[in-house]
Protein backbone atom coordinates (compact mmCIF):
# COMPACT_ATOMS: atom_id res chain seq x y z
CA UNK A 1 0.00 0.00 0.00
CA UNK A 2 1.22 3.06 -0.66
CA UNK A 3 1.97 6.33 1.39
CA UNK A 4 -1.26 8.46 0.10
CA UNK A 5 -3.75 4.89 0.65
CA UNK A 6 -2.21 4.89 4.23
CA UNK A 7 -2.60 7.68 5.64
CA UNK A 8 -6.38 8.25 4.14
CA UNK A 9 -7.16 5.02 5.64
CA UNK A 10 -6.11 5.90 8.89
CA UNK A 11 -7.21 9.82 8.24
CA UNK A 12 -3.52 11.17 9.13
CA UNK A 13 -1.51 14.10 7.19
CA UNK A 14 0.97 12.90 4.53
CA UNK A 15 3.41 16.43 5.96
CA UNK A 16 3.10 14.66 9.74
CA UNK A 17 4.26 11.43 8.64
CA UNK A 18 7.11 13.06 6.68
CA UNK A 19 7.70 15.34 9.56
CA UNK A 20 11.55 14.80 11.04
CA UNK A 21 12.56 17.08 14.46
CA UNK A 22 15.21 19.75 13.85
CA UNK A 23 15.59 20.38 17.57
CA UNK A 24 19.13 19.95 18.45
CA UNK A 25 20.56 17.41 20.98
CA UNK A 26 21.98 19.73 23.65
CA UNK A 27 24.31 17.18 24.50
CA UNK A 28 26.49 19.76 26.95
CA UNK A 29 23.67 21.33 28.47
CA UNK A 30 21.91 18.07 29.81
CA UNK A 31 25.46 16.09 30.69
CA UNK A 32 26.37 19.22 32.95
CA UNK A 33 22.30 20.03 34.24
CA UNK A 34 22.92 16.38 35.25
CA UNK A 35 26.13 16.53 36.70
CA UNK A 36 24.67 19.95 39.05
CA UNK A 37 21.94 17.30 40.10
CA UNK A 38 23.83 14.28 41.34
CA UNK A 39 25.61 16.68 43.08
CA UNK A 40 23.47 18.55 44.77
CA UNK A 41 20.47 16.39 44.56
CA UNK A 42 17.99 18.34 46.81
CA UNK A 43 17.90 20.73 43.97
CA UNK A 44 14.95 21.54 41.67
CA UNK A 45 15.16 22.97 38.19
CA UNK A 46 15.13 26.45 39.07
CA UNK A 47 18.32 26.32 40.84
CA UNK A 48 19.82 24.70 38.81
CA UNK A 49 18.83 26.93 36.13
CA UNK A 50 20.39 29.71 37.60
CA UNK A 51 23.75 27.60 38.20
CA UNK A 52 23.76 26.96 34.64
CA UNK A 53 23.34 30.27 33.88
CA UNK A 54 26.55 31.40 36.23
CA UNK A 55 28.78 28.73 34.19
CA UNK A 56 27.80 30.63 30.73
CA UNK A 57 24.77 28.08 29.66
CA UNK A 58 22.93 30.20 27.73
CA UNK A 59 19.44 28.41 28.09
CA UNK A 60 15.58 29.34 28.15
CA UNK A 61 13.87 28.00 31.57
CA UNK A 62 11.12 26.42 29.50
CA UNK A 63 13.85 23.96 27.74
CA UNK A 64 15.67 23.85 30.52
CA UNK A 65 12.55 22.34 32.60
CA UNK A 66 11.56 19.68 29.29
CA UNK A 67 15.60 18.45 29.60
CA UNK A 68 15.25 18.11 32.94
CA UNK A 69 11.84 16.29 33.05
CA UNK A 70 13.11 14.25 29.96
CA UNK A 71 16.08 13.25 32.68
CA UNK A 72 13.98 12.29 35.15
CA UNK A 73 15.35 14.49 37.72
CA UNK A 74 12.62 15.40 39.60
CA UNK A 75 13.20 16.15 43.41
CA UNK A 76 11.39 13.76 45.53
CA UNK A 77 8.83 15.35 47.80
CA UNK A 78 9.36 14.01 51.64
CA UNK A 79 6.11 13.51 53.30
CA UNK A 80 3.82 15.96 53.60
CA UNK A 81 2.35 18.31 56.39
CA UNK A 82 -0.11 20.09 57.89
CA UNK A 83 -1.07 23.17 57.04
CA UNK A 84 -3.31 25.97 59.11
CA UNK A 85 -6.68 27.30 57.68
CA UNK A 86 -7.13 30.64 57.90
CA UNK A 87 -5.63 33.87 57.06
CA UNK A 88 -1.94 35.06 58.03
CA UNK A 89 -0.21 37.96 58.63
CA UNK A 90 2.85 38.69 56.54
CA UNK A 91 5.61 38.57 59.19
CA UNK A 92 7.62 42.01 58.77
CA UNK A 93 11.05 41.83 56.64
CA UNK A 94 13.55 43.98 58.00
CA UNK A 95 15.53 46.47 56.04
CA UNK A 96 18.85 46.06 56.63
CA UNK A 97 21.51 43.54 58.04
CA UNK A 98 21.91 43.23 61.60
CA UNK A 99 18.22 44.13 62.27
CA UNK A 100 17.25 41.12 63.57
CA UNK A 101 18.53 37.90 63.83
CA UNK A 102 16.83 34.51 64.18
CA UNK A 103 17.92 31.42 66.86
CA UNK A 104 16.77 27.74 67.05
CA UNK A 105 18.07 24.49 67.39
CA UNK A 106 17.72 21.14 65.04
CA UNK A 107 18.53 18.11 66.31
CA UNK A 108 19.89 15.13 64.84
CA UNK A 109 22.00 11.91 65.86
CA UNK A 110 25.23 10.10 65.25
CA UNK A 111 25.03 6.54 63.84
CA UNK A 112 25.99 5.17 67.68
CA UNK A 113 22.77 7.51 68.83
CA UNK A 114 24.35 10.14 70.49
CA UNK A 115 22.63 12.51 70.26
CA UNK A 116 23.30 15.78 68.26
CA UNK A 117 22.41 19.23 68.49
CA UNK A 118 22.75 22.32 65.88
CA UNK A 119 22.29 26.09 67.14
CA UNK A 120 21.37 28.19 63.62
CA UNK A 121 21.56 31.51 64.04
CA UNK A 122 20.86 33.75 60.94
CA UNK A 123 20.01 37.46 59.15
CA UNK A 124 16.61 37.73 58.52
CA UNK A 125 17.44 40.81 55.96
CA UNK A 126 20.44 39.51 54.04
CA UNK A 127 19.38 35.75 54.48
CA UNK A 128 23.27 34.79 55.90
CA UNK A 129 24.19 31.71 58.16
CA UNK A 130 25.90 33.28 60.83
CA UNK A 131 26.43 30.27 62.99
CA UNK A 132 26.29 26.53 62.77
CA UNK A 133 27.19 25.31 65.83
CA UNK A 134 27.12 22.15 66.54
CA UNK A 135 27.53 20.41 70.08
CA UNK A 136 26.14 17.35 71.90
CA UNK A 137 24.43 19.43 74.76
CA UNK A 138 25.10 23.00 74.44
CA UNK A 139 23.88 24.94 77.38
CA UNK A 140 22.69 28.88 77.22
CA UNK A 141 26.43 30.07 78.71
CA UNK A 142 27.37 28.39 75.11
CA UNK A 143 25.34 30.20 72.71
CA UNK A 144 26.00 33.33 74.65
CA UNK A 145 29.84 32.89 73.86
CA UNK A 146 28.81 32.16 70.43
CA UNK A 147 26.97 35.37 69.92
CA UNK A 148 29.49 37.30 71.58
CA UNK A 149 31.92 36.30 68.76
CA UNK A 150 29.46 36.84 66.13
CA UNK A 151 29.40 40.53 67.53
CA UNK A 152 32.67 40.91 67.26
CA UNK A 153 32.61 39.97 64.06
CA UNK A 154 29.88 41.98 62.20
CA UNK A 155 28.31 44.33 65.18
CA UNK A 156 25.32 43.84 67.69
CA UNK A 157 21.95 43.66 66.52
CA UNK A 158 18.51 45.33 67.32
CA UNK A 159 16.57 42.40 67.78
CA UNK A 160 16.57 38.46 68.57
CA UNK A 161 14.27 36.03 67.89
CA UNK A 162 13.56 32.58 69.17
CA UNK A 163 11.32 30.32 70.98
CA UNK A 164 11.10 29.50 74.72
CA UNK A 165 13.45 26.54 74.55
CA UNK A 166 15.82 25.98 78.31
CA UNK A 167 19.07 27.11 76.24
CA UNK A 168 17.29 30.74 75.31
CA UNK A 169 15.20 31.22 78.89
CA UNK A 170 18.42 30.38 80.77
CA UNK A 171 19.39 32.71 83.28
CA UNK A 172 22.83 32.98 81.14
CA UNK A 173 20.69 33.93 78.07
CA UNK A 174 19.02 36.62 80.32
CA UNK A 175 21.61 37.79 81.85
CA UNK A 176 23.83 38.09 78.35
CA UNK A 177 20.68 40.34 76.41
CA UNK A 178 20.71 42.98 79.93
CA UNK A 179 24.56 43.10 79.65
CA UNK A 180 24.41 43.68 75.54
CA UNK A 181 21.49 45.85 75.81
CA UNK A 182 20.14 43.55 72.74
CA UNK A 183 16.25 43.04 72.62
CA UNK A 184 15.30 39.43 72.73
CA UNK A 185 11.35 38.40 71.71
CA UNK A 186 10.13 34.80 72.38
CA UNK A 187 7.67 33.54 69.99
CA UNK A 188 4.41 32.20 71.67
CA UNK A 189 4.72 28.76 72.81
CA UNK A 190 3.62 26.31 69.76
CA UNK A 191 3.89 29.43 67.30
CA UNK A 192 7.06 28.34 65.44
CA UNK A 193 6.27 29.91 62.47
CA UNK A 194 6.43 33.52 64.06
CA UNK A 195 9.78 32.68 63.36
CA UNK A 196 9.25 31.66 60.04
CA UNK A 197 12.83 32.62 58.49
CA UNK A 198 14.93 30.55 61.02
CA UNK A 199 12.14 27.89 60.20
CA UNK A 200 12.99 27.62 56.54
CA UNK A 201 16.50 27.71 56.83
CA UNK A 202 16.30 24.34 59.11
CA UNK A 203 14.34 22.59 56.36
CA UNK A 204 17.04 23.49 54.37
CA UNK A 205 19.66 22.45 56.15
CA UNK A 206 17.95 18.94 56.91
CA UNK A 207 16.95 18.50 53.84
CA UNK A 208 20.40 19.36 51.75
CA UNK A 209 22.71 17.71 54.21
CA UNK A 210 21.46 16.10 58.07
CA UNK A 211 19.12 14.05 55.67
CA UNK A 212 21.92 13.62 52.66
CA UNK A 213 24.65 12.07 55.56
CA UNK A 214 25.61 10.14 58.29
CA UNK A 215 27.96 11.73 61.38
CA UNK A 216 30.28 9.15 63.61
CA UNK A 217 31.92 11.76 65.17
CA UNK A 218 31.20 15.45 66.41
CA UNK A 219 34.48 16.67 64.50
CA UNK A 220 32.83 14.98 60.90
CA UNK A 221 29.79 17.20 61.84
CA UNK A 222 31.66 19.94 62.67
CA UNK A 223 33.43 20.02 59.23
CA UNK A 224 30.46 19.05 57.22
CA UNK A 225 28.31 22.12 58.40
CA UNK A 226 31.13 24.78 58.08
CA UNK A 227 31.35 23.29 54.45
CA UNK A 228 27.53 23.34 53.74
CA UNK A 229 27.52 27.26 55.52
CA UNK A 230 30.18 28.51 53.17
CA UNK A 231 28.26 26.91 50.13
CA UNK A 232 24.92 28.42 51.51
CA UNK A 233 26.34 31.55 51.80
CA UNK A 234 28.42 31.84 48.72
CA UNK A 235 27.70 29.45 45.92
CA UNK A 236 23.71 28.62 46.79
CA UNK A 237 21.27 30.67 44.92
CA UNK A 238 18.21 32.50 46.77
CA UNK A 239 14.67 32.77 45.08
CA UNK A 240 13.82 35.45 48.02
CA UNK A 241 16.92 37.56 47.28
CA UNK A 242 16.41 38.03 43.67
CA UNK A 243 18.24 34.19 42.81
CA UNK A 244 21.81 36.11 44.66
CA UNK A 245 23.69 34.43 46.98
CA UNK A 246 23.20 35.89 50.56
CA UNK A 247 26.57 37.65 50.81
CA UNK A 248 25.94 38.85 47.12
CA UNK A 249 22.92 40.80 48.49
CA UNK A 250 24.71 41.73 52.06
CA UNK A 251 27.00 43.88 49.62
CA UNK A 252 24.47 45.87 48.48
CA UNK A 253 23.61 47.23 51.66
CA UNK A 254 26.39 49.75 52.93
CA UNK A 255 28.83 48.45 55.74
CA UNK A 256 27.62 49.31 59.08
CA UNK A 257 30.55 47.42 61.30
CA UNK A 258 32.55 50.74 60.73
CA UNK A 259 30.47 52.61 62.36
CA UNK A 260 30.02 49.94 65.19
CA UNK A 261 33.65 50.27 65.82
CA UNK A 262 33.79 54.57 65.60
CA UNK A 263 34.28 55.97 68.63
CA UNK A 264 30.77 57.89 70.08
CA UNK A 265 33.45 60.61 71.37
CA UNK A 266 34.52 62.85 68.68
CA UNK A 267 37.10 66.03 68.48
CA UNK A 268 34.04 68.19 67.56
CA UNK A 269 32.64 70.54 69.81
CA UNK A 270 29.24 69.90 71.56
CA UNK A 271 26.41 72.36 70.41
CA UNK A 272 26.60 73.93 73.75
CA UNK A 273 29.91 74.46 73.81
CA UNK A 274 29.70 75.72 69.56
CA UNK A 275 26.52 78.32 70.87
CA UNK A 276 28.56 79.60 74.21
CA UNK A 277 31.52 80.55 71.83
CA UNK A 278 28.86 81.79 69.06
CA UNK A 279 27.43 84.31 71.86
CA UNK A 280 31.09 85.33 73.26
CA UNK A 281 32.40 86.22 70.13
CA UNK A 282 29.27 88.23 69.22
CA UNK A 283 29.68 90.35 72.65
CA UNK A 284 33.18 90.97 71.92
CA UNK A 285 32.86 92.13 68.30
CA UNK A 286 30.26 94.99 69.40
CA UNK A 287 32.40 95.69 72.29
CA UNK A 288 35.35 96.11 70.18
CA UNK A 289 33.30 97.92 67.73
Amino acid sequence: MSERRACKAIGCCRMMVRYQSTRPDDRDVRERMVALALERRRFGYRRLHMLLRREGYEVNHKKLFRLYREEKLTVWRRGGRKRAIGTRAPMLLPLGPNERWSLDFVSDQFTDGRRLRILTVIDDCTRECLSLLADTSPSGIRVARELDGLIAERGKPQMIVSDNGAEFTSNAILTWAEGASVEWHYIAPGKPMQNGFIESFNGRLRDELLNEMLFSSLAQAKAALASWRADYNTSRPHSQIGWRTPVEFAATFPLRRALALRQTIGSAPTPDTAVRQDKTNTGSEYKTG
